[in-house]
């Protein structure tokens, strides 16, 4: 198993937003968590990249604890995320947002940047090249020297895909990555996560859009009022009656 949260909970003033979550994301896959809004899927995200300490429960990742760290260091572990907001730097151009993704690669210490050694401009031609090749993987290349702010909706999707990507996952949580996208949009998101996973990245990602989810994921996992009602592949959640009366209140 790549990723294992262990009776999670989490209380906000009193009320449950995870009550005793407990579940796995597998390596190589692709697993979504879906569930009514406030169901608890962005809080799991939260404690998985430590931006939320729990009450109680555990986060494993390849065996090792993440309960405790810090976001920075649960990044430099190979686990990365985007947010349901889009989080790119508007007046920057979109070629410099990917290389502030890439600042983990960074090798060249702080009084070699001040000099400007060789080294350093050879690192920074090396970054340079690499965000080019993640802007042309997630189809952005030709807006490379444009202001992030200055892109449509879905494209700042997209680089934030791209800054992500730049810090080199192994497991990559995407919190409602076709949020705001059109028909054509979402069509083109999945088969870029697809082509993440193809990468030998692992997939775990929140999403409200049931024909992206149902049609990428090799596993979903079904939270409703802070627990998790069903998980399995997406056929067997599709006919779960559980996830029906989540979903349809019951009807």
């Amino acid at each position: 198993m790549s990723l294992r949260v262990e009776e999670m909970a989490v209380h906000f003033g009193g009320v449950a937003a995870l009550a005793d979550v407990s579940f796995e994301v597998e390596a190589g896959r692709i697993t979504s968590m879906i569930g009514p809004n406030g169901a608890g899927k962005t809080t799991a995200f939260n404690v998985i990249t430590g931006f939320l300490r729990p009450l109680r429960g555990r986060v494993l990742y390849e065996g090792d604890p993440l309960t405790g760290l810090k976001p920075f260091q649960i990044a430099e572990r190979g686990i990365v995320r985007t947010f349901q907001k889009t989080n790119v730097f508007p007046q920057t151009a979109v070629l410099d947002n990917v290389m502030i993704g890439l600042h983990l690669r960074e090798r060249a210490g702080l009084a070699a940047i001040l000099l400007r050694r060789r080294r350093v401009r050879e690192e920074e031609a090396t970054l340079a090249a690499l965000a080019e090749e993640i802007l042309a993987f997630v189809g952005l290349a030709h807006r490379r020297r444009e202001p992030a702010g200055a892109l449509p909706f879905g494209e700042q999707r997209l680089l934030e895909l791209a800054i992500a990507l730049a810090a080199r996952p192994r497991l990559l949580l995407l919190d409602e990555p076709a949020s705001g996208m059109n028909p054509a949009e979402k069509t083109a998101v999945m088969g870029l996560i697809r082509r993440i996973r193809e990468q030998g990245v692992t997939v775990f990602l929140v999403e409200h859009d049931m024909r992206l989810v149902m049609g990428i994921s090799d596993r979903v996992i079904v939270l409703h009022l802070g627990r998790v009602i069903a998980q399995g592949a997406p056929g067997e959640v599709q006919s779960d009656p559980q996830v029906i009366s989540a979903y349809l209140g019951g009807r």
